[in-house]
């Protein structure tokens, strides 16, 4: 596998933006979230995804969240910087006008809303790949873009873009990604985007996860994604079913509201979202709150 791809098999974590009561943006546990999974072990991290609420912060909040994030990580493990929409005219100006300096590779979001056809979707892709300064992950996410992008789209794109080099396949649809794996160029990556799949699809050849669960559980659930990748789906199993429950919670009341008071309850962060999100239900964060205390 080529160096560059290399660097994103295993477990990526979709970072979470941290905000103060005051709903400003907490740079001190921003800081401690990104030391926290470099102690973890996680292989990478990506920054202003949907799990960082990347759509309710300002340009200049995205600035400061990326600048502490890269210097945070200081070089330790990679940073990818989530960068994709519905305005493909407005990315391209993106990418020839951001400071790339310390992000590795981009992830970029299926166009969601205009529902594009398979041709406007390999259309949207192909010009940001022949633009971007950086390696491209596509992001397949069907449930929030309301277009899935078909098994015979990605492996164009995989086929005719160099600069494409992985999926973070979030459809749900083991059946696509096995298609994908099956008839993928060598050194391109399937990255699983939902955590209660990374075993079997790592099982049937994928390459790790982009991650939610990891940003409170970095250390057991990046364990997990290595003994998979490794083969050793007994160790693996393990800390799967020892994690599933709590898996299943965290999207109970949408994302990252259940992560975030994951975190709180472990005492990493405060669980403060931003409107129109809300914080989960009482009656989530009570169960929650079982099941890590018998974590």
């Amino acid at each position: 596998m080529n160096k560059t791809a290399n660097k994103f098999r295993g477990t990526g974590v979709a970072v979470i933006t941290p905000f103060n009561n005051d709903g400003t943006v907490s740079f001190k546990e921003l800081e401690k979230i990104i030391l926290h999974l470099v102690k973890g072990k996680v292989e990478y991290v990506v920054v202003l995804g949907t799990t960082g609420e990347s759509v309710t912060l300002t340009k200049e909040e995205k600035k400061s969240v990326v600048k502490c994030v890269i210097d945070a990580a200081d070089k330790k493990i990679p940073v990818v910087l989530g960068h994709g929409g519905n305005n493909t005219q407005e990315l391209l100006e993106g990418l020839h006008t951001l400071d790339f300096k310390g992000i590795d590779a981009i992830l970029s979001v299926s166009p969601y809303y205009n529902k594009p056809t398979q041709e406007g979707i390999y259309q949207h892709y192909k010009v940001i790949a022949q633009n971007s300064p950086l390696p491209v992950i596509l992001y397949n996410v069907p449930g929030r873009t309301s277009s899935n992008i078909t098994a015979e789209t990605t492996l164009r794109l995989a086929n005719d873009c160099k600069n494409i080099i992985a999926v973070k396949e979030a459809s749900g649809n083991l059946e696509q990604m096995m298609k994908i794996i099956k008839d993928k160029p060598k050194d391109f990556l399937v990255i699983s985007g939902d955590d209660a799949l990374t075993l079997p699809l790592s099982a049937c050849g994928g390459d790790g996860v982009i991650s939610v669960v990891a940003n409170a559980f970095p250390k057991d659930y990046s364990e997990m994604t290595r003994l998979a990748l490794k083969g050793d789906f007994t160790k693996a199993q393990k800390i799967h079913y020892k994690l599933l429950d709590i898996i299943g919670l965290l999207f109970v009341d949408g994302n990252p509201a259940g992560v975030k008071c994951a975190m709180k309850l472990l005492g990493i962060c405060n669980d403060k979202v931003r409107l129109p999100l809300v914080g989960v239900s009482k009656q989530t964060n009570d169960k929650l709150k079982e099941l890590i205390n018998k974590y």
